[in-house]
């Protein structure tokens, strides 16, 4: 068998795209704009040894896959390709055909080739390591291992506002800027948040909820797991002059000891908490709120609530260990379990695929810079990454949904508007 051959003996029907292979064998349609080019044998083995995105990402990764058409620091377009490569070439052969396979690339090249070295073990070995699930001290490594990367290298891909989570857009010629600062607006007004009033932020990354709140006379304290992310957030709010009313803490949400907070905003953590925590995560902050206080819960959630909650493999593997997805109404039900009354939800999905865009725009445009801060590697794979996230925005394979809750009073009753009192 030829290796065009081969590789059209995993897709699902026709190739949508070219895909060239090192023997000079291709298949798919010459006229396309973008052509995959499997430079060698060792590309054929990430792809036999590990069908679907972790092969392909290891392929990738490693320099045996070759895009071409794109500039090489495009990553939307190159995932473009390479999803759908992914999503028309994950069949699983016939025994005969994958014995004729064997015998045609050799018993040799049936071995999984190394591996990118910013690749974590699978979840079975990381049990193994005597790390529980989303226990805190896991928790807390995996945290570190996403985030830890380089502040430097963040804020080419950030941009000023330093805020790693869904933007909302006013209009769509708005910046990433202005967006970013629209959503904390947002989650303000949502919040009904007041000077003098007292927040806790969970999650807090770089601290721009924190520091937003902090501007207009909230008392605010911030948590998070990444050491990095504390001591930008830290030296951000003492530049600021913001030292009386805002506070970042390395500390896991779990260990807040204050309580009677007006409000809690959760951007972003939901995540990677685990879908089998959600109880005691929605338990604990009802706890720690007032009666009445309110809590805003922004996280990425999948389209259904039937699917596993797992992660796929490259995301797991590569991007956010132990991350788990589940659907808005799945969220809907354990906060309302914990005693929450929501009062309100929307869903963000179009203003993530935005916000994507705008991360992958600013990786082009300083990707030198990126590969000299953390290396082509690890500059590639979050192009990857964040095109991947783009692509799933884009055609509701994931959503972004904020849900408004708050925690009733003896009287089972609340003071709020009667309608949506925020402007959208």
């Amino acid at each position: 068998m030829t290796i065009g051959e081969i590789v059209g003996a995993f897709a699902t029907g026709e190739p949508p795209l070219r895909i060239e292979a090192y023997d000079g064998s291709a298949v798919g349609p010459a006229d396309g704009d973008l052509v995959l080019h499997l430079k060698s044998e060792k590309a054929l083995q990430y792809i036999i040894t590990a069908p679907g995105d972790l092969g392909l990402a290891r392929a990738y990764l490693m320099g045996e896959l070759q895009v071409d058409g794109v500039h090489p620091g495009a990553p939307h377009d190159v995932f473009g390709a390479l999803e759908v490569f992914r999503k028309t070439m994950t069949r699983t052969p016939d025994a005969r055909t994958m014995l004729r396979i064997a015998r045609s690339v050799g018993a040799e090249n049936l071995t999984v080739p190394p591996v990118p070295e910013q690749e974590v073990r699978p979840p079975w070995q990381r049990f193994l390591n005597g790390m529980r699930r989303h226990s805190k001290a896991r928790d807390s490594q995996v945290v570190s291992y996403h985030y830890d990367v380089s502040n430097r290298f963040y804020e080419l891909i950030l941009g000023p506002s330093m805020t790693y989570t869904c933007a909302c857009y006013p209009d769509p010629d708005a910046s990433l800027e202005a967006a970013q600062e629209n959503k904390y607006r947002l989650v303000f007004d949502k919040l009904g948040l007041e000077a003098g009033d007292r927040l806790l932020d969970v999650g807090c990354g770089w601290a721009g909820m924190v520091r937003y709140a902090a501007h207009r006379g909230v008392h605010v304290i911030g948590v998070t797991l990444s050491a990095e992310q504390v001591e930008w957030g830290r030296a951000a709010i003492e530049a600021e002059g913001l030292g009386d009313l805002a506070e970042v803490r390395l500390m896991d949400y779990r260990d807040v000891p204050e309580r009677d907070f007006d409000a809690i905003s959760s951007i972003g953590i939901t995540e990677h908490i685990g879908r089998r925590n959600y109880g005691d995560y929605f338990s604990r902050l009802h706890g720690y709120l007032k009666p009445g206080g309110r809590l805003l819960n922004h996280c990425i959630t999948r389209p259904d609530n039937s699917r596993s909650a797992r992660a796929g493999q490259f995301i797991d593997r590569y991007i956010f260990p132990d991350g788990e997805l589940a659907g808005a109404g799945t969220l809907h039900v354990e906060a309302e379990n914990a005693g929450f009354e929501v009062v309100h939800e929307e869903n963000l999905r179009r203003h993530y695929a935005m916000t994507l865009r705008d991360w992958c725009a600013n990786l082009v445009e300083h990707w030198d810079e990126a590969v000299e801060e953390v290396g082509e590697p690890m500059a590639k794979l979050w192009g990857l990454y964040m095109g991947a996230c783009q692509y799933g925005f884009e055609h509701n394979k994931i959503q972004l949904h904020q849900i408004l809750a708050v925690r009733l009073g003896d009287t089972m009753t609340w003071d709020i508007p009667l309608r949506p009192w925020w402007r959208p």
